[in-house]
């Protein structure tokens, strides 16, 4: 296993909601992804939690019992089956953790449905 600069994950893309997967934990992924907007689809994941920590900006997890604000450093865990949104008006770096094969819009297919993208190591290709 290679040391990981995350930063320097996050320059190589700049598509939104779109995560890279960086490393795996068993079988859960470390993903990054890049928040721009508000028109993410709102979904759950009726089989897992999901982790959100903030690395840089700002994020709003929306969900019916109110929404949560995340600065940079701010970590929030979404329990497995509730409906949720994230948003970031102005823009947002994110680390994820989560099982490797959940979808990033859950249980709700839509235009920002992504695959799996898994970055290689440096002597590794791209799987």
């Amino acid at each position: 296993m290679s040391v990981i600069n995350l930063a320097a994950v996050l320059a190589t893309f700049t598509e939104p909601w779109a995560p890279r997967t960086v490393a795996t934990i068993n079988d859960y992924d470390v993903r990054v992804a890049k928040g721009l907007g508000d028109e993410f689809t709102r979904h759950s994941h009726p089989e897992t939690d999901e982790l959100f920590l903030v690395l840089t900006g700002k994020l709003t997890i929306r969900m019916d019992a109110g929404d949560v604000d995340l600065e940079p450093g701010d970590l929030y865990v979404v329990p497995r089956g509730v409906d949720h949104q994230p948003v970031s008006p102005d823009g947002a770096e994110v680390l994820l953790i989560e099982p490797t094969a959940t979808v990033n819009t859950g249980d709700t297919p839509s235009e920002f449905t992504q695959r799996r993208i898994v970055l290689a190591a440096p002597d590794q290709p791209e799987a």
